[in-house]
Order: structure tokens, then C-alpha cells, then sequence
């Protein structure tokens, strides 16, 4: 089914979004004037208020917009009927290949973190927006796993997930890849053996 060309407004509001990241991204939150986003944008400040009202409506819109587009990269495609192996390396290569290139979203991260001290109703919106989406979707699936074993599936999607942007955070944020690598199929492997309890290429005895 062919979707709906985007109407006049859509597409005005998309060219506010696109210029307002470059200037977050550059000048940071508190550094961003709604003078530099209407500039970088095309438009009048008029036209942003109309759309977002104030600064934090552009973005908390941003926010939701490319916490959307990275769900969907990672977690739209999959089948949670797979066993969960093989879910999970699919989650964590899928993820970690696209952040090692995924240059405009680990520049927002930075900004996220960079501002959450002195906006952290911003920084908990983020984590409404994503962290907590992923957490609920794992954790229901491994709930439906009982073969995993776990006693509580939310703490065991956190702990996943948390190595794995802890990974990113360390390689790609922080710059450590060069002074402290970790080859990303090892760490994967490990990640998932811990998970799951059956090392790769192993299956599980299905004895009592």
C-alpha cells in the first residue's frame, strides 16, 4: 500500500527539524537561539511557533523523530518468533553496525548527555522515547522465553541493552576504539552466551 505524499505542512515542519539539529548539534541546547534554528531552517521564527510553540517543543520533536528512525532501523524487521540467540545477535550487530557509522546520531548522544545536567526533563524524555520502548519489547519477549530462565525479563533486557550502549559509549563516544578495542563479534558472542546460557553453536541438552 502506497503511503500518502507528505501535505505542505509536513514538509515544513521536516525542514525546521533538519535545520534546528545542525544548530543543537553545534551550538548545544542551551547555545541554540530560535534566530539561528529559523536561519538554518529558511523560515520565519513565526513558522517555527506556529508548528512547536517553543525551543523544547523543537526539540522533544527531534527527540521523537530519530529515536523513531534508529527503533525502526534495528527492531523493525525482526521476527520475535526466532530463538533468541538469534534474535539477540541480530539486535546486537544490527545495532553496533549501524552506530559505527551512524555519525549524526552519535553526535546526538553526545548532546543528550553533554546537556542532561542542566536539562534532565529533556534527557528523561529520551529515555521515554527509546531506552524504555527497547526495555519493554525485550523484556516482553523474553518473558515468552521461558527456556532463558530469567526471573525478571525488564532487568535482563536492561542488562543487554546496557552492555551494548555501553560498548558504544566506550568505542564510539568516548573515542576508545583506538586505545581500548573490543572486537564486536567477541563481545556479541560473550554478551549472548551470558543472556542465554548457551554458548554459540551449542544447544541447549533438553534434559531436565
Amino acid at each position: 500500500m502506497t503511503s500518502a505524499p507528505p501535505t505542505p505542512a509536513q514538509l515544513k515542519r521536516e525542514q525546521i527539524l533538519q535545520g534546528a539539529l545542525q544548530i543543537f548539534l553545534q551550538n548545544g541546547y542551551e547555545g541554540t537561539s530560535m534566530d539561528r534554528v529559523a536561519a538554518a531552517a529558511g523560515v520565519s521564527k513565526i513558522t517555527i511557533y506556529k508548528h512547536f510553540q517553543d525551543k523544547e517543543g523543537v526539540f522533544t520533536a527531534l527527540i521523537k523523530q530519530i529515536t523513531a528512525q534508529r527503533f525502526e532501523t534495528v527492531f523493525g524487521h525482526l521476527s520475535f518468533t526466532e530463538d533468541p540467540a538469534l534474535v539477540l545477535r541480530q539486535v546486537a550487530h544490527t545495532l553496533l553496525d549501524t552506530l559505527a557509522t551512524d555519525e549524526e546520531y552519535i553526535a546526538f548522544l553526545r548532546l543528550i548527555v553533554g546537556e542532561s545536567g542542566r536539562f534532565p526533563a529533556l534527557a528523561q524524555f529520551f529515555v521515554q522515547a527509546l531506552p524504555q520502548k527497547v526495555w519493554t519489547l525485550l523484556g516482553n519477549y523474553f518473558a515468552t522465553h521461558p527456556q532463558l530462565r530469567t526471573a525478571h525479563p525488564e532487568a535482563t533486557a536492561r542488562i543487554f541493552m546496557g552492555a551494548l550502549m555501553g560498548y558504544v559509549m566506550t568505542q564510539n563516544i568516548l573515542h576508545g576504539h583506538s586505545i581500548a578495542p573490543m572486537d564486536q563479534a567477541v563481545m556479541v558472542d560473550c554478551l549472548v552466551d551470558t543472556i542465554t546460557g548457551c554458548p554459540p553453536g551449542i544447544e541447549e541438552d533438553p534434559r531436565p
